[in-house]
């Protein structure tokens, strides 16, 4: 079993954005320490952005796309020369992987990242994970690395997340602002955290912050594995994290975890369109695990291609997501319409619009 550590920018740059060389020394001097004793330890690391910054002498953060592909290429290398050097200096190999949403929106690229990560770990190899901004097409999209390490987490199956953070953990308020804001010591119900304050930044260099954080906490938990949001500044978080001990906010897994296709569809395979349903078709997708058929849609909206995602609703409300059979053009036209009507129009028309097997209730 693996564990995966996130770094986020808060804790791998000042606010200069130069590397914070006594807060990587103690992370990377724990993951080897956890490395010697037989844990497989990933890391996904925020930060090459901020390097880049500061190398080319940005006063603010970047806000274009291209800009921060710009400056994410200029980091890059001396981000990982940070690691690579302390984790070397401790006899642990350290491997660079970088990821675009793209590898985990494509199945098949998402099961070649897996076995790759899987290899390398079974090489006694330490990932040192980022995302690929000078590729990215679309923009920087995994919010300062929460989004990355949750699918990580998934894709792997880990046995633990941490996410190091340069707060304690999640508060009932901010305490920065709140000085009777008290630290949430354990999570086992994600819906009770609707009355909390939870902030949206954590740093200048950042585009996370504690909401993006929970959110990863709670789509690990939706795969059956805990999470700990912790301070990376204090001695030895990460190792009491990985040895079950009380520091930071714990998330229960929940106790039913989801297959790792529908994992796959539900969090990493984006949403090209979407499906609007009758409460028939809607009822029987929820109730009874039914496939969804051409008769119940009412309405189709946006441009996707069959083998996309699209989001299925039903009076403004979500019901699932799943991967259609068919183009939103002919869907358009075959809406509303029994399988025999479709099979005169269409004779080699799969009888369901979303099969069962491929749609996930949200």
């Amino acid at each position: 079993m693996t564990l995966v550590v996130k770094l986020g920018s808060s804790i791998v740059a000042d606010d200069a954005g130069e590397v914070r060389a006594d807060v990587l020394d103690s992370v990377c001097a724990q993951v080897a320490e956890l490395h010697h004793a037989g844990e497989d330890v990933a890391m996904v690391t925020s930060g090459a952005i901020a390097l880049g910054m500061r190398v080319m002498g940005l006063p603010t953060r970047p806000r274009t796309v291209d800009e921060m592909q710009a400056a994410s290429a200029v980091g890059q290398g001396g981000l990982f020369r940070a690691y690579e050097s302390r984790l070397g200096a401790r006899d642990v190999h350290a491997a660079q992987v970088l990821l675009t949403s793209f590898d985990l929106s494509v199945r098949m690229h998402y099961l070649n990242a897996r076995q790759a990560l899987r290899r390398l770990l079974q090489w006694r190899a330490v990932p040192v994970i980022n995302e690929n901004d000078t590729t990215a097409t679309d923009e920087i999209t995994f919010g300062d690395n929460d989004f990355l390490s949750a699918q990580l987490a998934l894709l792997l199956g880990a046995r633990l997340l941490v996410l190091l953070t340069d707060t304690e953990g999640l508060h009932t308020a901010d305490p920065r602002r709140d000085p009777a804001a008290r630290l949430i010591e354990s999570v086992d119900d994600f819906g009770e955290l609707d009355r909390y304050e939870i902030g949206a930044r954590t740093s200048p260099f950042g585009s996370g912050g504690m909401r993006s954080k929970v959110a990863a906490a709670e789509m690990a938990s939706s795969a059956g594995i805990p999470s700990v949001i912790c301070a990376g500044t204090s001695p030895r978080s990460l190792v009491a994290a990985a040895r079950e001990e009380r520091i930071g906010t714990r998330f229960a897994p929940h106790p039913e975890r989801e297959p790792s296709f529908k994992l796959w569809l539900r969090y990493a395979k984006p949403s090209r369109g979407r499906v609007a349903v009758d409460a028939g078709a809607a009822r029987v997708l929820r109730e009874r695990g039914s496939s969804l058929l051409a008769v119940g849609i009412t309405s189709v909206e946006g441009d996707f291609a069959a083998g996309d995602a699209v989001d299925v609703v039903s009076n403004g409300a979500l019901v699932g997501k799943g991967i259609v059979n068919y183009s939103s053009t002919e869907l358009a036209r075959i809406k509303g319409m029994k399988s025999a009507e479709i099979l005169e129009l269409l004779p080699n028309a799969s009888e369901e619009a979303v099969h069962r097997d491929h749609f996930v209730l949200a």
